[in-house]
């Protein structure tokens, strides 16, 4: 019997994703499978915040097991920003072209266009937190390349490589990603566990 556990997303592509990068070994729902229609707010500030509250909304909530993420892009030139502030940049949640406009607007004349994005994926079962994190190094182009994937994607090039994480097909990105990373490492547990 598998375990059920909700991602406590209603994104499209980041529920493919995590699907893809736990395989077989789980029961996967979204928020709308258990009938979470709440927009549950991000309000800490840090992303391992924000993972945990989301995490812990699902699980005292609705009873389930949960896993839940919080990611951002971090911009040297830009003293870490979006952050924490990565979907709503530009103001308005997950507007993504207003986000990277933003972005490539405040990097405009400088040189350093050093990057990472950073995932913190948080696991609640049973009743018992864990977190995991993940992060690839990159820089940031000057224009959007590649139409796969989604937020800052078309305009990341993670280092030890030519293209951006748009261009890149989904078995490409995976192994490389920051999600990849951090949900590998939760992977580990879960299996240690049993």
């Amino acid at each position: 019997m598998k375990n059920k556990i909700c991602l406590a997303s209603n994104n499209g592509h980041k529920i493919e994703e995590l699907k893809e990068l736990l395989g077989d070994s789980f029961e996967i729902t979204s928020l709308s499978d258990i009938g979470c229609t709440e927009d549950i707010a991000e309000t800490a500030d840090s992303m391992a915040g924000n993972s945990l509250l989301k995490a812990q909304y699902v699980y005292s909530n609705y009873g389930i097991d949960c896993i839940a993420d919080d990611s951002g892009l971090e911009v040297d030139a830009l003293n870490g920003e979006p952050g924490v502030y990565s979907a709503r940049y530009a103001g308005e949640h997950g507007n993504h072209k207003k986000n990277i406009e933003k972005l490539l607007k405040n990097l405009e004349g400088k040189q350093n266009r050093q990057a990472r994005f950073r995932t913190v994926v948080t696991l609640i079962q049973d009743g018992a937190v864990e977190m995991f994190e993940g992060i690839v190094e990159g820089k940031i182009i000057e224009n959007e390349i590649g139409d796969n994937g989604f937020g800052y994607d078309p305009i990341f090039v993670p280092d030890g490589f030519e293209k951006t994480f748009a261009q890149m097909t989904m078995e490409q990105k995976i192994p490389i990603s920051h999600r990849g990373r951090a949900v590998q490492k939760l992977i580990e547990f879960l299996k240690a566990k049993k």
